[in-house]
């Protein structure tokens, strides 16, 4: 059974930093891409930021590109998202999702997804 546990999530002021954590098991990241996710009130669940299986690469939303920077370590099966420079506009519930498939404007999941961790961002 494949499941995705989100943390980090929390609080914090324009400008600061925060780093998301998703643990995952029931599955590996060489064999499937995994991602970041997030849905503010009132407006769709959009693709943040996706990666590869198959090599380094990655996708990135245009609104957090040189923001956030996603990494895994694959000894613990976790996915992180660190996120600078928060904006008000990041506030959103972040969730991870695996088996991603992304393109050069957009990344969606075919797979399962965690629980969600809510970021707050104030100004």
């Amino acid at each position: 059974e494949v499941q995705l546990v989100e943390s980090g999530g929390g609080l914090v002021q324009a400008g600061g930093s925060l780093r998301l954590s998703c643990a995952a098991s029931g599955f590996t990241f060489d064999d499937y891409g995994i991602g970041w996710f997030r849905q503010a009130p009132g407006k769709e669940r959009e693709g943040v930021s996706c990666m590869s299986s198959s090599d380094d690469s990655t996708y990135y939303a245009d609104s957090v590109k040189g923001r956030f920077t996603i990494s895994s370590d694959n000894a613990k099966n976790t996915v992180y998202l660190q996120m600078n420079s928060l904006k008000p506009e990041d506030t959103a519930v972040y969730y991870c999702a695996s088996q991603t498939y992304y393109s050069s404007s957009y990344c969606v999941s075919f797979g399962s997804w965690g629980q969600g961790t809510q970021v707050t961002v104030s100004s």
